[in-house]
């Protein structure tokens, strides 16, 4: 093992976790939890950088569309459409154009958002594109501190004076006479809405496609179905052929968009695809909002699987507590749909700022179906009707695993946990877990603040003699530092010679320099886990853990409340007296002053100016970034350190009476020696 001079493994010790603690400190501040919260603007709007402007609606055009961020010269236009399937078209044939209903907006609403109906939601569908205007949860608020109302997911996007809607129909291809139609802004007409048989609702509308001479070419209905106790709706889109001679159509489907950003902490919006490998296992893709925004050509924002055999299952936008999965609903007699073309993420910046981070930034999806021949009117075979099933509800795991279909579907994809520095095959299966325990004990504790605290205090008193093993080992290598650095001035001419010293010196001694290390990284990804699970959990969300501080464990926990403030120069915004981190830090500092290893730093003058930064960084860095975090992640971490400073002051009390008793030079007598006190005799290199 090679040293450099004057740095001995204490120090490196204290370096690598100072690294983690800066790295994981900049992936919290670049998080957001410091800057200001907004929520994105939902009134009437239209796409941005990943729309379009300048195009003809509802009626043919010919021309590819104009940039969507021509505003912004230092960007490359990007198209959401992705050019294989939407190709450029000729002028050909007959002139056509799309007639919908009466030009007002027209606002039907199916579901309700009183629990007690049974709905799980409530949908206002809009005539323009017949699509979902609001999509707003019975069952979930908006967590606003005042008058709490229920928590509207879906929303309209707002820019340049368009809107766009969830589940609009945005461009439809006449491929056979090279006409291409904006149906988004057409006002379709509204068929009515009807009692389903189960208790549920419909609605529908149509819009016409007409030639020149007003004759009706085709008929395209759309249809959508909210039943009640279940997240699951229906919609249908139909094409039938009215003329007397074939047509081959192709059309673009805006999936869902809107999604605010759920809390003030880490950006966890996406969008995700489900794929099936031919081997049977279920696989997804995903791209963030930052990828998305990042994105100059539409290939960086198709949604695609590793495997090119892979079968695609469903694409959704998701934050951190909420999914919208859009299913295709395979035909009669197959497994799976095959008429979807492509997949690909949008993104929208209706403000336009360079940055995109004003708060009104937000993601959807869009789908292509592949082209599609009818044959004439009267004909079998000249009408085409495609399903489509929508989730819009949380990301549950236990909610998936017990609904058939969304397991086999492979729903539980769409959950994603912050690992920070650990791969997720390694934080998932932990962090779900973790859950699962959370979860049986809430069923007999019934508050998830004392379950988080509980399951911390197991954790610490489970993995104590790993700790204490690495912590007594990184002990012997302080108290052997003063001997190691007088082999390295020594031997300092002869590298080969030190390391050999410095190894006999350690096994003499029963030190292990790696060992003493080697148990933290293992306890590392248990404890980011823990972290992942706790700050993501929809069971946390709006869970109370006093009756008046910390009454939502997914908020900070603001003892006091006032007008925003706004710090100068760094631009953080107070808006609250917030009570947990002011402890993490109390806390913080007594471990710090707890920790057993400090008998070389006055030996060692570097050795003890590291640790006198560290007792004012950890006490002050973690809470300040931490400030605005979740109270439930809060109330982890500081849980966590008081029963890390009850376990340093356990591991010290250990320490010094081993060190008592060595200095008389005898171990403590156990079972195996019968009782007798025996004399010391060095451990192997490899033991404590």
């Amino acid at each position: 093992m090679h040293l450099k001079e004057r740095m001995n493994l204490r120090t490196i010790f204290i370096l690598v976790i100072t690294g983690f603690c800066l790295f994981c400190g900049w992936l919290i501040v670049e998080s957001g939890v410091l800057r200001t919260s907004h929520s994105p603007v939902a009134t009437e709007a239209g796409l941005t950088q990943s729309g379009r402007r300048g195009c003809i609606l509802l009626q043919q055009t010919t021309e590819a569309q104009a940039p969507a961020n021509a505003a912004e010269p230092n960007r490359p236009a990007v198209s959401p459409i992705p050019e294989q399937v939407t190709p450029q078209l000729q002028p050909a044939g007959e002139d056509v154009s799309a007639v919908g209903g009466d030009r007002i907006d027209v606002n039907v609403p199916v579901g309700s958002v009183d629990p007690a109906s049974g709905f799980k939601y409530q949908l206002v569908l809009d005539s323009k594109g017949a699509a979902i205007r609001t999509a707003t949860f019975s069952e979930f608020d908006d967590r606003t501190t005042e008058t709490r109302k229920p928590l509207a997911f879906l929303s309209p996007v707002n820019a340049g004076g368009r809107a766009t809607l969830s589940v609009s129909n945005a461009e439809f291809t006449l491929l056979d006479q090279g006409r291409r139609l904006r149906l988004d802004q057409l006002d379709w007409k509204v068929l009515g809405s009807q009692k389903l048989d189960d208790g549920g609702e419909s609605a529908s509308f149509e819009a016409m496609i007409v030639d020149s001479q007003n004759q009706p070419v085709l008929r395209l209905t759309k249809t959508y179905r909210v039943h009640p106790a279940t997240y699951l709706l229906d919609m249908t889109f139909n094409i039938e052929n009215l003329s007397d001679q074939g047509r081959k159509v192709q059309y673009v489907l805006t999936g869902p968009v809107g999604l605010e950003k759920e809390g003030q902490g880490t950006e966890m919006r996406k969008v995700v695809a489900g794929f099936r490998h031919p081997e049977g296992q279920i696989a997804s893709t995903r791209l963030d909002i930052g990828a998305l925004a990042k994105a100059t050509t539409i290939q960086q924002r198709l949604l695609q699987p590793k495997n090119s055999k892979s079968t695609f299952l469903w694409a959704a936008t998701v934050n951190k507590y909420f999914a919208a999965i859009v299913v295709p609903v395979p035909g009669e007699g197959q497994q799976y749909a095959d008429w979807i073309a492509a997949k690909w993420g949008l993104y929208f910046n209706p403000d336009r700022d360079r940055k995109g981070k004003s708060g009104d930034e937000t993601i959807g999806l869009g789908l292509s179906s592949v082209p599609a021949a009818l044959s004439p009117a009267g004909q079998p075979g000249n009408s085409q009707t495609y399903g489509f099933q929508l989730y819009l509800g949380p990301k549950d795991k236990s909610l998936f695993d017990k609904t058939e279909l969304y397991k086999n579907l492979g729903f539980v994809q769409t959950i994603d946990f912050q690992g920070c520095c650990c791969p997720a095959s390694i934080i998932n299966p932990l962090a779900f877990g973790i859950l699962a325990i959370m979860k049986w004990m809430y069923g007999f504790i019934g508050n998830y603040g004392v379950v988080i605290i509980i399951l911390v205090l197991l954790m610490r008193l489970i993995l104590h003699p790993i700790t204490k093993y690495s912590q007594v080992s990184m002990h012997k290598m302080s108290k052997l530092a003063p001997r190691a650095e007088e082999i390295k001035k020594k031997y300092a001419g002869n590298k080969a010679e030190m390391n050999k010293k410095l190894m006999e010196l350690y096994r003499e001694q029963g030190a292990s320099p790696i060992m003493g290390m080697l148990p933290m990284f293992i306890q590392m990804p248990i404890w980011i886990a823990l972290w992942s699970a706790i700050y993501t959990s929809i069971d946390l969300r709006g869970a109370p853990f006093l009756p008046v501080w910390i009454t939502d464990l997914s908020v900070p926990d603001a003892l006091i409340s006032w007008p925003a403030i706004t710090i100068p120069l760094v631009g953080w915004s107070l808006h609250s007296l917030n009570l947990l981190p002011i402890l993490m830090g109390v806390a913080f500092y007594l471990q710090q002053k707890l920790m057993p290893m400090q008998t070389s730093a006055s030996t060692n003058p570097q050795m003890a100016q590291q640790q006198k930064m560290m007792m004012i960084m950890m006490p002050l860095l973690f809470p300040l970034m931490l400030y605005n975090a979740p109270s439930g992640v809060n109330l982890y971490i500081m849980a966590s350190t008081f029963g890390g400073v009850i376990e340093q002051y356990v591991i010290k009390r250990h320490i010094r009476e081993k060190e008592e008793q060595e200095a008389k030079g005898v171990v403590s007598a156990t079972s195996k020696t019968g009782g007798k006190v025996k004399k010391k005799r060095p451990k192997p290199f490899f033991r404590f």
